[in-house]
């Protein structure tokens, strides 16, 4: 696959900048938005850049998918169920910071103003969905923690190799865990920062264009009501990182910062059929604020689009891995299901995960959650499951993957 080149000029209405189509044309007296080094903007002297409540609903996602691997714990749905729906004050979590919060996971799961403020039905059914995956790990799978699952039988699975690992799945060898952990990178980071704060109904609401143009910051703060937005969505990508401002190092150099995008972003970066996506989706959204401070509000949404296109196709590129590495153990000889099994329910949380995905020419996911839930059905659709789930099935749902975006199945499965 070819990565365009991230530092390209384009010409967007009349104004030159940093982008993602080519001119060599220059437009005198038009001012240029050009991006800075990091993501680093202040006004008199002081940082403009908040996104405090992504990083905590972060913590609180890491806290849960953690909760939902521990079989010690004493009422564990009522337990988990609390952590996901967090009240104020609550004594939910482990960190004091978290339980005095009064951010909650579950309020912000498929919560997006472009696809589910009129869509209440899919986002109640969506949510219960999170509600059911708790609920069946908390009755089917913690009961068998020492029973070894076999087809119509939950329990764990001992993985073999060299560095073994215990896989504890539902009757049908499906890791709830990973599928409730897969599906928030969608329904909780991807749908909020691609279909909420990237979104102009959030951006240019009410008087959010007047305000930023006349520099107008919100009450008792030191940005825009346009620049925290903005943050919002940098946030639920990178608000786990130790140096926010340069959070590329970690996904590029390392393995990201937390268990969500960043860390498959990172995955994907590091397929060096892919290398440079991380550097795009950095730049897109350094440009995209600095054009919000230059109030050239057609630059800004040129890189909302690049952001949208390429974080789907970190999620897609990833439902085919999985898919692809699941049929790879079905081929062996000697069948490890543990590892097939693994592979597949992270596969089956990133397919969730598709249907908030966006495309930038339709403003639409590139999949709908009717396309998802078929998805869903040939993986899980026999009597027993990923039991049953036959090679050729791994690579049809893979090929249709692969067919709506600039990649091979080949290419994501390697």
């Amino acid at each position: 696959m070819k990565i365009n080149s991230l530092l390209r000029i384009i010409c967007i209405s009349g104004v030159l900048v940093l982008g993602s189509c080519s001119s060599d044309d220059d437009t005198p007296g038009v001012p240029q938005v050009v991006a800075p080094d990091t993501y680093v903007f202040e006004r008199n002297g002081e940082s403009t850049v908040s996104f405090s409540g992504q990083t905590t609903r972060i913590a609180m996602s890491e806290e849960i998918i953690s909760a939902l691997k521990n079989n010690t714990l004493t009422n564990p749905e009522a337990t988990i169920d609390a952590m996901f729906a967090h009240v104020e004050g609550a004594n939910d979590f482990s960190d004091a910071d978290l339980n005095s919060s009064d951010k909650s996971v579950r309020s912000k799961t498929a919560a997006s103003r472009d696809y589910f403020s009129a869509n209440t039905t899919d986002a109640t059914a969506i949510k219960e969905e999170f509600d059911g995956w708790i609920k069946r790990q908390a009755e089917e799978v913690f009961p068998n923690w020492t029973t070894e699952a076999t087809s119509g039988t939950a329990g764990f699975i001992q993985e073999g190799g060299a560095d073994p690992a215990t896989r504890y799945v539902t009757a049908k060898g499906l890791e709830l865990n990973q599928a409730f952990g897969k599906g928030l990178i969608g329904a909780l980071m991807t749908d909020q920062a691609l279909n909420n704060y990237l979104g102009t109904a959030v951006l240019d609401e009410a008087d959010n264009i007047d305000n930023n143009d006349a520099e107008v910051v919100a009450d008792g703060k030191n940005y825009t009501i346009m620049e925290h937005k903005w943050d919002e969505a940098y946030g639920y990508l990178y608000g786990a990182a130790s140096n926010p401002s340069t959070p590329n190092d970690n996904i590029i150099g390392g393995s990201g910062d937390d268990s969500f995008l960043s860390k498959y972003i990172s995955r994907v970066e590091r397929d060096t059929d892919f290398a440079g996506i991380a550097l795009e989706i950095y730049n897109a959204f350094k440009l995209g604020r600095a054009a919000i401070v230059a109030k050239q509000y057609d630059v800004r949404d040129a890189q909302a689009a690049i952001i949208r296109e390429k974080i789907s196709e970190v999620i897609a590129i990833r439902a085919v891995y999985y898919l692809q590495q699941g049929k790879s153990g079905l081929d062996s000889a000697a069948i490890d299901y543990a590892s097939v099994f693994h592979d597949l329910s992270e596969g089956y949380g990133f397919i969730y995960s598709l249907q908030f995905t966006r495309n930038p020419d339709t403003n639409a996911p590139y999949f709908t959650r009717t396309e998802v839930q078929g998805f869903i059905d040939q993986l899980m659709g026999g009597a027993n499951g990923l039991w049953d789930v036959e090679p050729t099935t791994l690579q049809s749902i893979s090929d249709a993957i692969a067919a709506k975006f600039d990649f091979t199945v080949e290419e994501a499965g390697s």
